[in-house]
C-alpha cells in the first residue's frame, strides 16, 4: 500500500545540521586513506615499469619521484599508509568488543592520530639517514 504521509515525515539529519564526532571523521579519513594510497602505488609502479623500460623514461620517471611534487605524494603516502594502519588495528580491538565506551573510541581516535603522525616522522628520519 502506497505511504500517503510521505511528506510529512521528518527527514534524516543532514550535513549542514549535524555535528561532526571525531569517531565518524576518522572513519571516513580511514576510506580517504585507503583511497588515497593508490596515488602514490600508482607512482611506484610507474616507476618500476619506467626502469623496465628504458633509461631515458625511467630518468622521466625518476625526476617525477625525486621532484618536491613526488616528495609531498610518497610523504602523503606514507602517512595515508600509517594512519589507516593504525585505524586497523582500532577497528581490530572495536570487533573483539574492546573500547565501544564514547570517551574510550574518542581517545583511541586520537591516538591514531598522534601515532600516524610520529610513525610517518620515524619513516622520514630514517629514509634521510
Amino acid at each position: 500500500m502506497a505511504d500517503v504521509n510521505r511528506g510529512n515525515r521528518p527527514l534524516s539529519p543532514h550535513l549542514q545540521i549535524y555535528r561532526p564526532q571525531l569517531t565518524s571523521m576518522t572513519s571516513i579519513l580511514t576510506r580517504l586513506t585507503g583511497n588515497a594510497l593508490l596515488l602514490g602505488t600508482l607512482l611506484v609502479v610507474w616507476w618500476f615499469l619506467a626502469a623496465a623500460t628504458s633509461a631515458e623514461y625511467f630518468a622521466v620517471a625518476d625526476a617525477v619521484l625525486t621532484s618536491w611534487f613526488g616528495d609531498l605524494v610518497m610523504v602523503g603516502s606514507a602517512w595515508a599508509l600509517w594512519y589507516h594502519l593504525c585505524a586497523g588495528v582500532r577497528h581490530l580491538i572495536w570487533d573483539s568488543g574492546y573500547g565501544l565506551e564514547v570517551k574510550q573510541a574518542e581517545a583511541m581516535g586520537i591516538g591514531v592520530i598522534i601515532a600516524s603522525f610520529a610513525l610517518t616522522l620515524l619513516t622520514i628520519v630514517a629514509a634521510v639517514i
